[in-house]
């Protein structure tokens, strides 16, 4: 209940300065388990279909499965980030999701059916199928976040896959809220969102933001995530436009977890529709509905979802055969010192080891040394600058890589994880080092 008092009141939870026991930590690296390739095979097929809806169902695909650790698994708290402290890995993953054609599902839905009277037409899915881990002709993804800010907290990422022209960007950084019973988790002001560009579609860029969240269960030790408001997928290039109402209550205040949603043509110079109800039904496209932890469909059109029989129903997401998929790293001996895994590694093999005093006790060393690093920076009047991304916020929500960052891309494309030439050992890295061998 102590930790309880401390969240009451307080605006904002991020900006709260405390630093958890390690039994109460998953010992993941903040920078390491925000990531949103759950699913790379839904990611890699963005950009497949020639049709702009396709596309934009395609994107849809991918949404539902970035969140693929929250439907499949259960919430956990990582390690802050530490600032200058990196993440890179690669996923390796087979172009099979199935492609999406919504002009030959009209058809097949209009064409008469040849069935026997009685028998009813097998539901039609575009669900991306589990993540192969050995895939026979892999698409490479390359991925690089750096935590670029402290107060607040906000850290860069860049997804980058070459082969498939595609590549999308963003910062991410969250506010949170304690409402009595759950913590009110949403996006921070740097915080706009993904960036998916399709470099081979006239790079069409389509911006996916975040709603907000809640986190439950924070008394009982169980904690779930269930979302409760409204996200958006805009592509100014199509004119498109996706609405995602999400509910997270149902009857007697049961959880549904369920989401309904539209694709509609929109005026990037007016955006004005936030609600599904003002959108006019002309201009609807597509329709979605489901649970999203289980299974979710769309119908093509303006009319109802529910006035479609089940056959009539596209699935453009199961989640129950999807797995999270593993991530390539780089070499242990080929991590520097500030580089997420290595940073935590004592932290991470302490608590493997349920020695939990030892692991608080690195943790702390580890935070304490970042607050002091500040406290120098301020006596000198210094900034920080982060190595891999040209500013550690933007106003826009994109951020830039440096010379540095698209360099440690490119090797990592190539299976190259080197860092000779990119980044040197400087005093950062090292005092980084020294803190975590004194705790050790």
């Amino acid at each position: 209940m102590s930790l309880q008092s401390r969240f009451i009141g307080v605006a904002d939870l991020a900006s709260v300065r405390f630093s958890l026991p390690s039994q109460l930590l998953e010992p993941t690296p903040n920078l390491e388990y925000w990531n949103y390739l759950d699913a790379p095979n839904a990611f890699v097929a963005i950009g497949t279909a020639d049709e702009p809806v396709d596309r934009m169902l395609e994107v849809l695909r991918f949404w539902f499965t970035k969140d693929l650790k929250y439907a499949k698994g259960k919430p956990c708290k990582p390690y802050n980030s530490c600032l200058g402290e990196f993440f890179r890995c690669n996923w390796e993953t087979e172009d099979d999701a199935p492609r999406i054609n919504t002009k030959a599902l009209e058809d097949t839905i209009s064409r008469p059916s040849s069935l026997k009277s009685g028998s009813s037409r097998a539901a039609s899915t575009v669900s991306v199928p589990a993540t192969n881990p050995k895939p026979s002709k892999p698409v490479r993804i390359s991925y690089l976040t750096e935590q670029t800010s402290h107060h607040p907290p906000v850290s860069a990422f860049y997804i980058d896959c070459p082969e498939k022209g595609l590549h999308a960007k963003g910062f991410d950084q969250i506010t949170a809220k304690f409402t009595g019973t759950s913590i009110k988790v949403m996006p921070g002001e740097h915080n706009l969102g993904i960036f998916i560009t399709l470099e081979k579609r006239n790079h069409e860029t389509y911006q996916l933001t975040h709603p907000p969240a809640h986190l439950g269960g924070i008394l009982r030790g169980a904690l779930s995530v269930t979302v409760g408001d409204m996200a958006y997928i805009t592509c100014p290039e199509t004119k498109l436009k996706a609405i995602l109402r999400y509910y997270d209550d149902g009857w007697l205040g049961r959880t549904t977890n369920k989401v309904e949603g539209i694709i509609f043509k929109y005026d990037p110079e007016n955006d004005d529709k936030m609600q599904i109800k003002d959108v006019p039904q002309e201009d609807i496209l597509v329709r979605l509905g489901g649970p999203w932890k289980e299974k979710v469909v769309f119908t093509v059109g303006p009319k109802p979802l529910d006035s479609y029989p089940p056959d009539q129903q596209t699935t453009i997401i199961d989640i129950a055969p999807l797995s999270v998929a593993p991530k390539v790293l780089p070499p242990t001996e080929q991590q520097l010192p500030n580089e997420s895994l290595a940073l935590w590694g004592g932290v991470t093999e302490a608590i493997h080891a349920k020695q939990f005093s030892r692991a608080t006790t690195i943790k702390q060393e580890l935070e304490e040394a970042q607050r002091e690093k500040a406290r120098e920076r301020e006596r000198k009047g210094e900034s920080w600058q982060p190595v891999f991304f040209v500013t550690a916020t933007d106003k826009a929500g994109k951020p830039a890589l440096t010379e540095k960052g698209r360099e440690v891309l490119k090797r990592a494309q190539v299976g190259d994880w080197s860092m000779n030439g990119i980044v040197e050992e400087g005093a950062e890295v090292k005092d980084v080092a020294k803190v975590a061998e004194v705790a050790e």
